[in-house]
């Protein structure tokens, strides 16, 4: 029943009660009009595990999906943000993807973001749930919708094989530091594959002490020359594998910050993080985004958003 993660904003309910919560939910829904406050109520101040229990208990009670009758209910930004947070983590990443390769053009940024940031088990779980909600692979799905260097970067993500152990070679990683150097900065032409084979497969400890290496080396951050001899989705890639390797919760933070600053809000992004960071470290993002930005994020979402979608983003990021 416990929370996925110990630096969420979400956290386990005392005195829960998946029986009367499916009750709340459903008088939320009778009659003329919805009480969203109830829903908010009910949703965002309980874990991904808690409100499982819930779906089984209104099921049970009721005869009917909870989340077909809130998806008959609600709209908008409000109602993606509740259908969310009933998913498990593997579900609602797999839904994402998949609306991502939907019809024309891909929002090749929520490839990125899921694939670039998740452990392999996590993506190891995605890509069976893919495959048995979608039936087909999820690697077919990425190839048939990407290609060149950015679809083999997101392939060699998916096959979950980059190294977990926090064992660092000093001499592995010098060399790396200079292969990658050569392979960009040091020659005309960028090689990426040698890029890939560091950045996709080596564990983060080690990268790190590339990353320094490789500032030796050549005077510059590794983020710098990427973004020197890339351009497009694959600088994109490239650049959240380095930025997750340093510090998946500035990742995040930067992404929300791009998400909503300028002109009109990039929801979708918006909505895929605050879903589903909430119980893993939401507490980590805030802070990061306030180091970052000097402003919370709290602020941030409510000048940004409005109605119960704005109520119910403000509930997963907590108190400001």
């Amino acid at each position: 029943m416990a929370a996925i993660g110990n630096r969420g904003t979400v956290t386990e309910a005392s005195g829960f009660d998946a029986a009367a919560d499916a009750q709340k939910l459903r008088e939320a829904m009778k009659g003329a009009g919805t009480d969203e406050a109830a829903i908010i109520d009910v949703l965002a101040h309980r874990t991904i595990a808690q409100r499982q229990r819930i779906k089984e208990a209104y099921k049970q009670t009721v005869g009917k999906e909870l989340a077909d009758e809130l998806s008959s209910e609600l709209s908008g930004n409000f109602k993606a943000v509740v259908l969310g947070l009933l998913m498990l983590p593997p579900v609602y990443d797999a839904y994402e993807l998949k609306s991502a390769m939907k019809g024309a053009g891909t929002e090749e940024a929520c490839l990125i973001d899921i694939l670039a940031s998740r452990t392999n088990a996590e993506i190891n779980a995605i890509n069976v749930i893919y495959k048995k909600e979608y039936e087909k692979t999820l690697e077919d799905a990425v190839s048939g919708d990407t290609s060149g260097m950015f679809k083999r970067v997101l392939v060699s993500l998916l096959t979950a094989g980059r190294d977990e152990g926090d064992k660092v070679d000093d001499a592995q990683a010098v060399q790396d530091a200079k292969d990658i150097y050569e392979a960009g900065e040091a020659r005309w032409g960028t090689d990426e594959v040698k890029f890939l084979t560091v950045l996709c497969v080596r564990n983060r400890k080690h990268l790190l002490k590339v990353f320094d290496e490789y500032q030796k080396i050549s005077g510059k951050d590794i983020e710098e020359s990427i973004k020197r001899e890339m351009s497009g989705c694959l600088e994109d890639v490239f650049l959240a594998i380095v930025k997750c390797m340093k510090s998946k919760p500035a990742f995040f933070a930067e992404r929300l910050y791009k998400s909503m600053k300028g002109l009109g809000t990039t929801d979708s992004v918006l909505i895929r993080i605050m879903v589903s960071r909430a119980e893993i470290d939401m507490l980590d993002i805030k802070a990061e985004f306030q180091k970052m930005y000097k402003k919370s994020l709290h602020s941030f979402i409510k000048g940004d958003t409005s109605g119960d979608y704005r109520k119910i983003l403000l509930e997963l990021c907590g108190s400001e």
